[in-house]
């Protein structure tokens, strides 16, 4: 086949370790973690020892590698995993006319597998791992800013330091610098291109509408060098779209439905419109026949969009299919086995996979590009995090963002020497951390979206409360007090530990 397949994986989850644990907080992280995440190195490491190069291109945002590799979060999950096992027992211990137990049986070997695999190689964190996947060049990682800011509403000066800062933090936890990163939301303003530049980045996603729709190439932006990589729409709604895609198929198990006695999940999606109540009871072999049906008509849909993109522009095409990871495994229970499928089934069918450097390297792109304001969210616009649902949080940051940064800067004036280097001051790093924390994509998104809204709107006064109680002892001269407040908030977000206020951009 002409030209090149990319698959792009996105994984993020907002800072949660510390703040709640059920319905929302740290039980996400977890059932991520479990479903998701485990599953996917497993594939991935799979994959690589069979020397499969160039499969994924792989973002993990600092803010969840963060968590990946906190001791209190590890500690947490291996509760977590022992108590879906001890679920599961219970299950497999109901009475052989329970059509649950066997249910239990089988979810209890898969408990066992997924301990077996946290104890003995996860016992260091996440950040071991992908860096031996990105050594032998399984996988391509991509970076991005600290916390996950909607970029283009943030202070310029913020938005320099998220992104070094997250850079910075890529390249501590596993020796590799990432020269492309995934935009937060995906989201763009004209100019961000040379602020990319400035900071080594050479590539970036967009989603496809912001290229009108020809994702067959990667563009470079404006005047500058670096180069942007359109999801192919007609390939990634395949597989998930807002209102179709494999997950929903009846023979998969059903994500929403719960037996109310352990806390699992057994049945299927049976149909579209089927009450929780009446969903049929999962059944793996048939979900299993499901899996090869769609590894096929994945196949089949790249092929056919390769063959018709190369055509059209009268040269070899690139297709990026691009999705969240926790897609497969979290939201779709078989996601994982139909990737490690369709990632041995593509080459078999002559589809090269590679990733977006390699598409770089090899010519895959086109002429430079304008792009406009532009988002992969609803409308691909800025409305979910702008919008008329989330002014108050537009606010809210633009206050919190004036205030830490007018602090900060008064703050390392005070400290600075004129005859030696400043020293760092831990709680001006503090302010920023909670600043950050403030300011994540996640919250509009969760109020746009009426997910948890609740939530999204405690986590933001939260972060902008803290930041702000900081700064008021700091500004007011009360710098022990400042000293105490700063420690004690960081005993709940202390991620980012390298994070150091002396670089902020003046």
């Amino acid at each position: 086949m002409p030209g090149m397949f990319t698959l792009v994986l996105h994984t993020h989850l907002p800072w949660l370790a510390h703040h709640g644990r059920w319905p929302v907080g740290e039980e996400w992280l977890y059932q991520s973690w479990a479903a998701s995440y485990l599953p996917l190195l497993r594939v991935l490491r799979t994959l690589a020892d069979e020397s499969r190069h160039r499969l994924v291109t792989l973002g993990v945002t600092p803010v969840v590698t963060a968590q990946l590799d906190d001791p209190y979060c590890l500690d947490g999950m291996h509760h977590w995993l022992a108590n879906w096992q001890l679920r599961a027992a219970e299950a497999a211990s109901f009475p052989t006319s329970d059509p649950l137990r066997a249910f239990g049986v089988r979810e209890f070997l898969e408990t066992d597998k997924a301990l077996e695999d946290f104890t003995t190689q996860w016992r260091h964190g996440a950040s071991p791992l992908l860096r031996s996947l990105i050594d032998v060049g399984t996988v391509e990682l991509l970076g991005g800013p600290l916390a996950h800011p909607f970029q283009p509403l943030l202070t310029p000066r913020l938005r320099e330091f998220a992104l070094r800062e997250g850079l910075a933090d890529a390249r501590q936890r596993l020796a590799h610098t990432p020269t492309g990163i995934w935009a937060p939301e995906c989201a763009y303003a004209p100019g961000m291109e040379r602020d990319y530049a400035a900071a080594g980045v050479s590539h970036f996603m967009v989603d496809g509408p912001s290229l009108h729709g020809d994702t067959a190439l990667g563009r470079p932006v404006g005047d500058s060098s670096v180069v942007a990589f359109g999801r192919d729409l007609q390939v990634s709604y395949r597989v998930w779209s807002p209102k179709s895609g494999y997950p929903g198929h009846a023979a998969y198990r059903d994500f929403h439905t719960y037996d109310h006695r352990t806390g699992l999940k057994p049945a299927r999606v049976t149909g579209r419109n089927v009450p929780s109540e009446k969903k049929a009871p999962y059944d793996p072999e048939r979900a299993d026949r499901a899996i090869d049906t769609h590894v096929a008509d994945f196949v089949d849909v790249v092929r056919g969009r390769l063959q018709a993109e190369s055509e059209r522009i009268g040269r070899p095409a690139h297709v990026v299919a691009a999705f969240d990871t926790e897609l497969f495994g979290h939201w779709w229970y078989e996601g994982p086995v139909w990737l490690e499928r369709v990632l041995r089934a593509l080459p078999e069918a002559g589809v090269r996979i590679g990733t977006l450097s390699d598409a770089i390297d090899d010519g895959l792109v086109g002429e430079s590009v304008e792009l406009p304001p532009s988002s992969w969210g609803s409308g691909k616009d800025w409305q979910v995090w702008a919008g008329e649902k989330v002014a108050d949080l537009v606010q809210l940051n633009s206050e919190v963002v004036e205030t830490a940064l007018a602090c900060v800067d008064k703050a390392l004036a005070q400290t600075a020497t004129l005859d030696g280097p400043t020293p760092r001051d831990h709680v001006a790093d503090q302010i920023l951390r909670e600043t950050l924390l403030t300011v994540s994509s996640d919250w509009p998104f969760m109020v746009s979206k009426d997910s948890a809204a609740d939530y999204a709107r405690y986590r933001a006064h939260l972060h902008a409360h803290a930041t702000r109680e900081i700064a008021g002892a700091l500004a007011s001269g009360r710098r022990e007090v400042a000293q105490r407040l700063a420690e004690g908030w960081n005993r709940a977000d202390g991620l980012f530990g390298a994070l150091d206020a002396r670089r902020l951009p003046r």
